[in-house]
């Protein structure tokens, strides 16, 4: 059963409207009940930030594609749509942190949508995944662990781990190819301005180019290693 927050994918026909190359990101987001308060305040305004930037930007809106997988439990609040067509929806904190199972979907997501993007014959961009948790997973997490190395070593992906206070860092350390960062203070809306014009940049590239990104480590950053 769709989840009543759920939207529906694309069909086919939207790839006749909007041929443009697609650049699909998910965002695999902990609403567990240790982030209510100000945490998932701030993380819910970040998104609407993030909607406004990719917005603004009249290519973005068109090939920058948003899923948004929460945990827990796990729910695909939002299945693929570009940025034009997303709508950030006020999440709410809840059960535990079943990360493990989060990342198998959010993978399972990027999956499907590459089978798609190739029976329509569209190009498409590197997808990213970008976790933010402020815990460790309660699940088993070491076969997700394993799915993320085996697309990172074939480029099929490329995946980010951003922990808030109290996160795990051990653990997603090795999960996550990359070291992951330590997000400063609950600065969401830095976070999420630099995503979009990260995933902007990229949309103005050429399918399988290097993009440069500004280092969110930077002593200006939002983020710390």
């Amino acid at each position: 059963m769709t989840n009543e927050f759920e939207q529906q994918p694309f069909t086919v026909d939207e790839f006749v409207d909007n041929p443009d190359p697609r650049c699909p990101c998910v965002l695999l987001l902990d609403v567990s009940g240790s982030m209510r308060g100000e945490p998932l305040r701030q993380l819910n305004e970040g998104l609407r930030v993030f909607k406004d930037e990719l917005s603004a930007d009249s290519l973005a809106a068109r090939r920058v594609e948003i899923a948004v997988v929460t945990f827990g439990p796990v729910t695909v609040v939002t299945d693929f749509v570009t940025a034009d067509q997303y709508e950030p929806t006020d999440l709410v904190a809840q059960g535990d942190t079943p990360m493990g199972a989060a990342i198998e979907r959010a993978l399972d997501l990027i999956d499907a949508r590459k089978q798609q993007y190739k029976t329509s014959g569209v190009q498409y961009y590197r997808p990213w995944v970008f976790l933010i948790t402020d815990g460790g997973p309660t699940d088993y997490w070491q076969n997700a662990a394993s799915r993320i190395k085996a697309k990172e070593a074939e480029k099929g992906l490329s995946f980010f781990a951003v922990g808030v206070e109290g996160a795990r860092f051990d653990i997603l350390s090795q999960i996550s190819v990359r070291a992951p960062l330590k997000l400063k203070e609950l600065r969401f809306r830095d976070l999420f301005v630099w995503l979009s014009s990260s995933l902007s940049r990229v949309s103005q590239s050429q399918v399988g180019e290097q993009v440069a990104m500004d280092n969110p480590a930077a002593p200006n950053g939002w983020a710390a290693v």
